[in-house]
């Protein structure tokens, strides 16, 4: 993937509108990963910087040439008010009129609830792994079980008496 990305990159290096950028997130861009809950490389971030959002398509050069064209545009934001639509503008507009606390607190309201979200969903993976680690044992004591009590004694003899009975 690195030799497309540096690719789009490089495409997109003289415009005044899009950014295409590396983060190395195991030094100096540490803190800028955290922000942006980077937990896994590489990882794609796009959108507005404040607000970056996850990338979920593909990964070679078409994909990402094709996805920026779209999307690696101004965008509504309180700095592009005019490109939002009326719901968008006036949820924006609304959030302009709050005060600095009010907003702040709706903010951390919306991450603990994004928060609380992850948490379930990893709670629940772990939950779902270790029924599957359960389930994974239980079928294999079942099926050495099933071959200690004679199935293998069993399918030879149904072979030998075939044999013999088509011999004779």
């Amino acid at each position: 993937m690195k030799p497309a990305w540096d690719q789009l990159a490089a495409e997109y290096a003289d415009s005044k509108t899009a950014g295409v950028y590396d983060v190395d997130c195991t030094s100096d861009g540490k803190p800028l990963c955290g922000t942006h809950g980077v937990r896994g490389f590489p990882t794609i971030k796009y959108g507005d910087p404040s607000n970056l959002e996850d990338y979920k398509g593909g990964r070679d050069l078409k994909s990402l040439q094709a996805f920026a064209a779209e999307n690696l545009k101004p965008m509504c934001s309180p700095a592009n008010i005019d490109l939002c639509d009326a719901d968008k503008k006036a949820q924006l507009e609304g959030f302009m009129a709050m005060s600095d606390a009010d907003l702040d607190a709706k903010i951390k309201e919306k991450k603990d609830e994004g928060d609380k979200l992850e948490e379930t969903f990893t709670t629940e993976v772990k939950a779902l792994q270790a029924k599957y680690e359960q389930l994974q044992k239980d079928k294999e004591e079942g099926i050495k079980a099933v071959k200690e009590s004679g199935l293998g004694l069993m399918q030879a003899v149904a072979a030998h008496q075939k044999k013999v009975k088509s011999e004779l």
